[in-house]
């Protein structure tokens, strides 16, 4: 656990520092908004390959035979169709529907391991611990009855152990249409086998990690979880390696530009406590049909009614770029507030997202923005602004 306004180092801080990034506090730690500029390194990633240090977010390693039944519980998703090897997308929601964290959760063959974002990770381990039943009368197996009390005191049949291995862990994600080619040579293992949203477990450059097919950019790519211990080294190792495709690290300003032509989510932007799943368009990984989850009744009964508003995705009509909090018109109305926006490097126009009233969430509608006592005038279109190419 983190201490009250502790700014933590990544693994990778000194290597932050030798690239000549700029450095700012974000989620606890020292990471870097950028080092030879966004619009550069948002062009590196879509045309090459880019190198993120992620150690920032939160990884939780779930254990015990009740560890499906208990994540079924505390997420959205179908933890049951997982297969060992696979990732899913998923999330956590609070009691009236308001979502806690977006996450991923991994299988593999004796555990689970969600991870959360950086800036919910204290948050989230203490929710998810909420749920944990840690003791049991000394001597008892049943009541007076016959009734197990095993069941009684452990609904999800036994004790579900978590572990927040964060600090111990190294992040780094690797994005780009030549991030295969980076890779391979420092691995036996196969890259081209490994599916979108699957992982292995195996080396890279000598260092065991799980090597996972997943990214926040759009792009093919991979993030490689490792021991702390040896970021460093595996930092210079890809650097050599890629060398000839000109790599280059990106920042976190690069990385927010490159998930929103992509419509990701950004927890505490677009998604938060006072938003439920089905108006930020992630109903696809709302699983009603697996069971009780929290949640559930209350976003059924939206589902039931219809939602009142929805996060649509806008282009700038007029040269500007739409910004967090600027509020939205539409025939003269305030309909809504920009929830995420910038200038894509990708289409060169201005791109947001936003809540509008669900009558004004039509694609091709005709939208105002207002920024700094300007309307300026935009349109809803279909997300993702820009195509994906992970596969």
């Amino acid at each position: 656990m983190r201490k009250e306004n502790e700014v933590k180092k990544t693994p990778f801080y000194n290597k932050h520092v030798e690239f000549g990034a700029k450095i700012v506090p974000f989620a606890g730690f020292f990471m870097p908004v950028q080092y030879s500029g966004i619009i550069e390194e948002h062009r590196r990633v879509r045309e090459t390959v880019g190198v993120f240090d992620v150690t920032h977010m939160g990884e939780f390693i779930v254990k015990g035979l009740s560890s499906e039944k208990f994540l079924n519980t505390i997420t959205i998703n179908d933890v049951s169709k997982l297969a060992i090897g696979q990732v899913q997308y998923s999330a956590m929601c609070y009691p009236d529907g308001g979502i806690v964290d977006d996450l991923l959760v991994y299988r593999f063959k004796d555990h689970y391991m969600m991870v959360v974002n950086a800036s919910n990770l204290d948050k989230d381990f203490d929710w998810v611990n909420k749920f944990l039943f840690k003791e049991i009368p000394v001597g008892e197996t049943t009541d007076i009855f016959g009734n197990s009390i095993m069941e009684m005191f452990f609904p999800f049949g036994q004790i579900v152990e978590i572990e927040n291995v964060s600090d111990e862990t190294g992040l780094l994600a690797v994005q780009g249409p030549k991030s295969f080619e980076v890779l391979q040579p420092l691995t036996d293992i196969k890259l081209d086998d490994i599916s979108f949203y699957h992982f292995v477990e195996g080396k890279i450059a000598g260092i065991d990690m799980v090597i996972s097919r997943t990214g926040y950019t759009g792009e093919k790519g991979f993030e490689l979880y490792h021991k702390a211990a040896d970021s460093e080294y595996l930092w210079d190792e890809i650097f050599k390696a890629g060398k000839p495709f000109d790599i280059q690290p990106i920042g976190l300003g690069a990385r927010d530009t490159l998930r929103l032509e992509m419509k990701y989510c950004l927890y505490g932007n677009d998604i938060d406590k006072t938003k439920n799943p089905l108006e930020a368009g992630l109903g696809w990984i709302t699983k009603f049909d697996k069971g009780d989850f929290i949640g559930r009744e209350p976003l059924l009964k939206i589902k039931e009614t219809g939602v009142a508003r929805r996060l649509i995705a806008f282009e700038m009509v007029d040269r500007g770029i739409p910004r967090h909090g600027y509020k939205m018109f539409a025939d003269g109305d305030e309909i809504g507030t920009v929830t995420s926006g910038t200038q894509s490097p990708s289409l060169n126009k201005g791109i947001g997202l936003g809540y509008v009233a669900k009558e004004h969430s039509k694609i091709g509608t005709e939208l105002e923005i207002e920024s700094r006592g300007r309307f300026l005038k935009a349109k809803i279109v279909k997300p993702p602004f820009v195509h994906s190419k992970v596969s």
